[in-house]
């Protein structure tokens, strides 16, 4: 029996929906077969991605015998798991980081104002409903998606605010700062004189 095509994925379909301002996109579906005494049981899992676009994001996974109550299952898990993601003048991430699932590896950088979000088909569904609007991310490894979006999300819990760190080292955000400009200038006149 030949195999269906897959729904999501690459160039796969994704789903928005409004509600209690979260935006949810459904990542892929993907059918799976339970083989019974009768013959074969049909069910369909499903991998959704729920953000705010506001700096909150999470991932849920659902599996049921119809599509819609799969999907309702996921949104459900990724409400229930949801992160919060410090984000640079609301636009993209502090610092380059990466993250790792399974065989999934992914670097997600930072980019400069204009640049979009250029990432893959899973991994631009997080950016998309994190509120992301300037990133550049590769994915290294697995092609599937749930271990994708996993790893992605690895790499936006490793990501901290300016103000986090300082706070770990007892310091204000202004110190680490400064210390990074004396440190530049310091170098330009070594380069210069």
């Amino acid at each position: 029996m030949a195999r269906e095509p897959r729904e999501g994925g690459r160039g796969g379909r994704e789903r928005e929906r409004e509600g209690d301002d979260l935006v949810d996109k459904l990542v892929t579906i993907n059918r799976v077969a339970k083989v019974v005494k009768g013959g074969r049981r049909f069910a369909f899992a499903a991998l959704v991605v729920v953000g705010d676009q506001k700096g909150r994001v999470g991932y849920g996974a659902g599996k049921a015998r119809e599509v819609p109550e799969a999907i309702r299952k996921a949104t459900e898990r990724a409400k229930r798991t949801m992160i919060r993601v410090p984000m640079k003048e609301g636009r993209t991430l502090h610092h380059d980081s990466f993250g790792h699932f399974g065989a999934g590896k992914v670097v997600v950088r930072a980019a400069e104002a204009g640049t979009g979000i250029i990432a893959g088909g899973p991994m631009r569904a997080v950016f998309e409903s994190l509120g992301v609007n300037d990133v550049v991310a590769k994915s290294l490894g697995t092609r599937n998606p749930h271990n994708m979006v996993k790893a992605t999300f690895d790499a936006l819990e490793r990501c901290s605010s300016p103000r986090a760190v300082a706070s770990r080292r007892g310091k204000k955000a202004s110190e680490l700062f400064a210390k990074r400009d004396s440190q530049t200038e310091d170098a330009a006149e070594a380069t210069h004189g």
